[in-house]
C-alpha cells in the first residue's frame, strides 16, 4: 500500500491509500477518487514530504497503541456525549443550522449528515466535528 497527499479542484488537501501509483491514476481517470470535504472528482496528487528515517533506513520507533484503553475512552466519550446531545438523527444539517442562527433554544445536538451536508456547514461558519464512533441507534437501525 502506498499513501498520498491528494488535492481537488478547490484544493482541499487530503490523504488516500492505494496499492500502487497505476491503482491510483487507474481510479482517477475513472472518477473514482473523489476529495471527501466537496465530493469533487477532478483529483491530482498533492506535493508531500518523502517518509524518511531519521537515521540511515531503520524505522522510527512507535509506541504500541493499548487498544483496550483507546476503546475504553471511546465508549466513555459515546456515554458523554448520548447523555448530554440529543440526537437528530439525519436532520443534523437542518438542526445544525438553526442553532446557529438562533431559531431553536441552545443545545448539544448529534445526528449524522452527507459530505455535501457537513461542508456547506463548514462553509458557512458553523462549527462541527465529527464524532469517531458510530451512534449506537444509526448502528441499530
Amino acid at each position: 500500500m502506498i499513501v498520498f497527499d491528494l488535492a481537488c479542484g478547490r484544493d482541499h488537501v487530503f490523504e488516500a491509500w492505494f496499492g500502487s501509483t497505476e491503482a491510483f491514476e487507474a481510479q482517477a481517470a475513472r472518477g473514482l477518487v473523489a476529495c471527501p470535504i466537496c465530493e469533487d472528482s477532478n483529483i491530482r496528487k498533492a506535493v508531500m514530504a518523502p517518509a524518511v528515517p531519521a537515521k540511515g533506513n531503520r524505522k522510527a520507533d512507535i509506541a504500541p497503541v493499548d487498544a483496550k484503553a483507546a476503546l475504553a475512552a471511546l465508549a466513555k466519550l459515546q456515554a458523554v456525549v448520548e447523555a448530554n446531545a440529543d440526537y437528530v438523527g439525519s436532520d443534523f444539517a437542518n438542526q445544525a443550522r438553526a442553532l446557529h442562527f438562533g431559531e431553536v433554544p441552545k443545545r448539544a445536538i448529534y445526528g449524522e449528515a452527507s459530505l455535501v451536508e457537513a461542508a456547506a456547514l463548514v462553509e458557512d461558519g458553523i462549527d462541527i466535528a465529527p464524532l469517531p464512533f458510530a451512534t449506537r441507534r444509526a448502528r441499530n437501525s
